[in-house]
This record gives structure tokens, sequence and C-alpha cells, in this order.
């Protein structure tokens, strides 16, 4: 499912930290398969304004911590049991590991889907002391940066001191290695979005970690996640209208710019 040679050969950015921006993940027909059947079953609201930092998002586990099983694997397509077989395979690990130089053969390790409604976002931060590294991987399959919703790289906790976006398209993903600075930020999603937007982060953590989105005894109520009202058809393409059109359509008729396409970057 995962190209892991696109992980293992690429190379870190080293300013203003460790990070790296990965795309071509997945294959058209395995990138149409996984943004097609993206989870909306068992997801938490966490949201917080005034902190060390803004957030609203929903989260649904995908691997837990630490038994580093699959979290409700009846409730997802094949595709996505299949991504989260790569995600926990000793195959990943070596390709993350091959990448930021570090073993993460025995790290601890969660898995989070998300869904980051109109109006959701996530302020400037530099990750827990306790994570290693964080992987993000995108889901849809088409998004106008306009509308938000974009992860930025910042030189510093000023959120206007931006390195580089990256658009959650399916089969772009970013790596950010754990550090004092390695500030970055989810800018908000405009409330006219008729999408969400979908990631996915696989972290690995230092010995001794305990999950903190999901804490050990966390009763947070679970829900099944409503998206926005659906954009017209002839405006974002449904996923098995790309696959059977392939990415003449996709070019046509997304609402991102035909730069911001996967399927023509991946059919290229």
């Amino acid at each position: 499912m995962i190209d892991l040679q696109r992980i293992a050969q690429q190379r870190l950015q080293t300013e203003p930290y460790r990070w790296a921006v990965i795309d071509g993940l997945f294959s058209a027909p395995d990138g149409v398969a996984l943004a097609g059947s993206y989870p909306c079953d068992h997801f938490k609201r966490l949201a917080d304004y005034g902190g060390e930092k803004d957030y609203e998002y929903e989260a649904r586990a995908l691997v837990d911590m630490p038994a580093h099983t699959v979290s409700r694997p009846e409730e997802l397509s094949a595709a996505w049991r299949a991504l989260a077989d790569d995600l926990l395979s000793p195959a990943y690990r070596a390709a993350m590991s091959a990448l930021i130089g570090v073993d993460l053969s025995e790290a601890p390790f969660e898995v989070n889907v998300f869904h980051y409604p109109p109006g959701g976002s996530m302020g400037a931060h530099p990750d827990l002391r306790d994570k290693i590294v964080t992987h993000v991987l995108y889901f849809n399959t088409s998004w106008n940066d306009a509308d938000g919703g974009c992860l930025s790289i910042l030189g510093s906790r000023d959120e206007r001191d931006i390195v580089r976006t990256v658009s959650p398209i399916v089969g772009n993903s970013a790596v950010i290695v754990r550090a004092d600075n390695s500030w970055h930020a989810v800018s908000p999603v405009v409330k006219s979005c008729q999408l969400s937007r979908r990631s996915v982060t696989a972290t690995f953590y230092r010995p001794g970690s305990v999950s903190t989105m999901w804490p050990p005894g966390d009763a947070t109520p679970l829900h099944t996640y409503e998206p926005p009202a659906i954009a017209p058809a002839a405006t974002v393409p449904a996923a098995a209208a790309l696959a059977a059109a392939g990415p003449a359509t996709m070019a046509a008729g997304a609402t991102t710019p035909p730069a911001k396409s996967w399927w023509r970057r991946l059919m290229s």
C-alpha cells in the first residue's frame, strides 16, 4: 500500500529543524480506495481555545498504543486494513528509521485518524517532548488551499513565519522530527468549506511514554463523524468517478488547481 522507498530514499531538510515532505506514497488505485473509504466511525471531538495552543478537530484511533493493534478493524475497509498493516510492519519502521537516522524498531507507536471540520485548526506548537517523530499522511482527493487546512512548517511560533505549506491531498505526507523549535500548525479550515480536512498521524514515542490522545481511563463518548454537506458532483468528483474517468476528469472538475491534483502527479 505505502511506497516505502519514497520514505527511505528521502532526505530531511535541516532548517529550521529536521523535516521532510514526501509525496506519491500511494498508487492511483490505492489512493482512490483510501480516500473513498475514509473512516467516519468512533471519533471524539477535541477542542480548546485560549490555552498554550488553540485547536479543534475530531480523532479516531487506527493503531492503539501500547498494544500496537488495529483499532476496530471490523469498521474499516479492506484498503484501510491494508494501510494499518503497512504502518505496523517492520518495513515501515525500518524506512522511518533510515530517514531520520534513529532506530525506531522498539519505539512505542500509535496512529490516529483525523477530520478537521469547517472551523477546525491546530495552533502553532513544537509537539510534546515524549515524541520522537511524527509522519502525517493526507487523504483529500481535492483541496483548495484558500480554504485553510494546510500544514505549515514554521520558522518560529509566529504562524506567519511560514517555511513551507503542505496541501492535504491524498499521497502527500510530511515528517516532523520533534525538537524544541519544531514549530508547525494547521491553518483554520474556513467555515464555508464543504469538506473536512483528512489526515492520519503515525507517531513514534520515547520509551515509557503513554498516549496523550487516548490517555489511560479516557471515557470520552465516541460518535460517527458527520461530514459537511457534499459539494456538487461536478465540483468535487467522487472517488469512484475519478477511478473510472482518470486524470482528465480530475483536472477538469476538481476545485483544486491542476498543480494540486494528486491524480495528475501520480500519473505523470
